[in-house]
């Protein structure tokens, strides 16, 4: 990992883009930091940082107020990197049934959505491994939002991620359900009810489908841009109580030793 930039925002937060071979990225740390902090990894959809950064650094800014380092990167294919083959393609036969008022059929979610998931998840824990080696950064891990089957498949195969915050509203191959039967950790899922590119109904199936003892759905009316400020909350309300308990514990050990 090598650090490209660095700056302070006006609120202390240290902002740090990042190069990863040829993956671009984002670490964000609170200054006010005097040991080691859980992580939360920034999911977002594949539109490229720069488009996403004004969402990603409020997000970032709530985790560092709460005590969190947050990091983000590019994924495949978005901003500049190479736009993976039949990607282009994929998104063009998207668009031509939405346009058409068509339902989107399984071979075009497929072929939009499981190559973006095979590829990213790698680099996901490769950064992971790069941002765990780094002397402010101690876990444990959160992911929060993104493309919901990227997350999925981070839950199943990433056991140093804890905790998930997922947004229900892209699309969802019929082999993810599969995964998401798999996947235990703690979860809390936003929906936006009235998302007009999202088929709810699939987006309630998947929670059904999804295998933690602990989940939570939050739906709140109103489109994929209008989700409530209170839901922010309530996603960093989830996080605080799971990447903050393992520490609060580790310290009680302490202390009775003491």
């Amino acid at each position: 990992m090598r650090f490209t930039s660095e700056r302070r925002l006006d609120d202390g937060v240290v902002e740090r883009e990042f190069t990863l071979g040829e993956i671009p990225g984002i670490l964000w740390t609170p200054s006010s930091a005097s040991a080691p902090v859980p992580l939360i990894l920034l999911g977002h959809p594949p539109l490229g940082l720069g488009k996403m950064y004004p969402r990603l650094v409020a997000r970032a800014r709530q985790a560092a107020a709460d005590g969190f380092a947050a990091a983000t990167i590019e994924l495949p294919g978005s901003g500049d990197r190479p736009r993976p083959a039949g990607a282009e393609q994929a998104r063009a036969d998207l668009r031509r049934a939405m346009e058409a008022g068509e339902p989107v059929g399984d071979e075009i979610i497929d072929a939009l959505v499981l190559p973006l998931v095979d590829k990213a998840v790698p680099e996901w824990q490769a950064t992971l491994d790069a941002l765990l080696s780094l002397p402010e950064i101690g876990g444990p891990v959160g992911y929060s939002g993104g493309v919901i089957s990227i997350g999925i498949r981070l839950a199943v195969v990433e056991p140093r991620i804890v905790a998930a915050g997922l947004f229900a509203g892209s699309f969802v191959p019929r082999t993810m359900f599969e995964e998401a039967r798999q996947v235990t950790i703690p979860l809390h899922v936003l929906l936006q009810w009235d998302d007009e590119g999202n088929d709810r109904q699939a987006a309630l199936d998947l929670f059904d489908a999804f295998g933690s003892k602990e989940k939570t759905l939050h739906a709140n009316m109103g489109g994929h841009t209008g989700v409530p400020q209170f839901a922010g909350e309530d996603a960093a309300g989830f996080f605080a109580r799971h990447l903050r308990q393992p520490q609060a514990g580790a310290r009680r050990q302490a202390s009775s030793r003491g």
